[in-house]
């Protein structure tokens, strides 16, 4: 199994990077850590790992089955090392060298972060994506012990729930606060992740993260409106939530007390701003057009769609 980990991660390297140096390396610590000491035939080049792979004549099915395979267990990888990554975001923040620390603590190579050109900026990203599932999945829970289900046919014949409805308030503040207390824990880096963000090839994942997560928060919070107020509820949300971040990161209160004020605050000012965004037809339908393809653009960039 271990052989098998190290050959994988060899290729993918040895794939996805430009930099032969890595390779060497990980071949190097693969032969010393794993066949020093059983006696194995070391890896002597990194042709050894595909060679079997041309031994044989293999048919276009058979191989598009291998390399879909072969992805799918790249992934989990590159998934579970940077889920190991995060708890070591306290001491080295959103860098390739907390990356490293999360491989070894499973075990690779630390010149694993080599499968992750993109460095400290798809630490982030995982953070961003598996926070925002994890919000999905407790919305689901609290919307059903809370409320009456959100798939109900009266709630979709209704379609247009207003953003005055308890209900619906009680739901966003709670999403929001809930999403936001997840980055406690990185709070003190949390501005270099912000930064790593708004650097010019991150801003559209960056702002497809935003917009999906306001989509997911007003969906649970019963919205089914096929008016311009589905847009503008979430635009409006998609501020409040970016603003109380930012306050969140700069409140020294007990328990970010003055943060959740701040957001109740925000909250109740949010009918205002829907007001304002709907007047005028001619604006309002243009307004429509853009917030339209806006969203559909964030799952577009995320490979997400929208079925629920």
């Amino acid at each position: 199994m271990a052989v098998s980990r190290c050959k994988i991660l060899l290729s993918v390297i040895h794939q996805r990077t430009v930099f032969t140096g890595i390779t060497n390396n990980l071949l190097n610590q693969c032969n010393r850590k794993h066949f020093s000491t059983n006696g194995d035939k070391p890896i002597s080049s990194s042709t050894d790992v595909v060679a079997s792979s041309s031994d044989e004549p293999k048919t276009d099915s058979s191989t598009q089955k291998e390399d879909a395979e072969h992805s799918e267990y790249e992934e989990n990888i590159k998934s579970n090392i940077l889920k190991a990554s995060l708890p070591f975001v306290e001491k080295c923040g959103w860098s390739k060298e907390t990356i490293s620390l999360g491989a070894e603590s499973l075990g690779y190579p630390g010149v694993a972060h080599g499968m992750f050109p993109r460095g400290g900026a798809e630490l982030v990203q995982y953070f961003y994506v598996s926070s925002n599932q994890q919000l999905v999945e407790i919305l689901k829970q609290f919307v059903g012990e809370t409320s009456e289900d959100v798939n109900s046919t009266k709630a979709a014949t209704n379609a247009v729930i207003s953003r005055k409805d308890p209900s619906a308030n009680t739901v966003i503040s709670y999403a929001v606060e809930t999403r936001l207390r997840m980055i406690e824990p990185y709070l003190s880096h949390w501005p270099q992740a912000l930064a790593i963000m708004t650097l010019p090839p991150n801003v559209p994942t960056s702002l497809a993260n935003l917009l999906t997560l306001v989509d997911d928060i007003w969906y649970y919070a019963g919205d089914r409106s096929v008016d311009f107020n589905w847009y503008s509820r979430r635009v409006a949300l998609a501020g409040i939530y970016k603003m109380t971040e930012l306050y969140m990161i700069q409140d020294g209160s007990h328990d970010h007390q003055n943060t959740w004020e701040f957001l109740h605050k925000r909250l109740e000012e949010a009918s205002q701003i829907n007001s304002f965004l709907v007047k005028g037809e001619s604006a309002t339908q243009f307004a429509k057009d853009i917030a339209a393809a806006t969203f559909i653009t964030a799952r577009n960039i995320l490979g997400l769609n929208w079925n629920r």
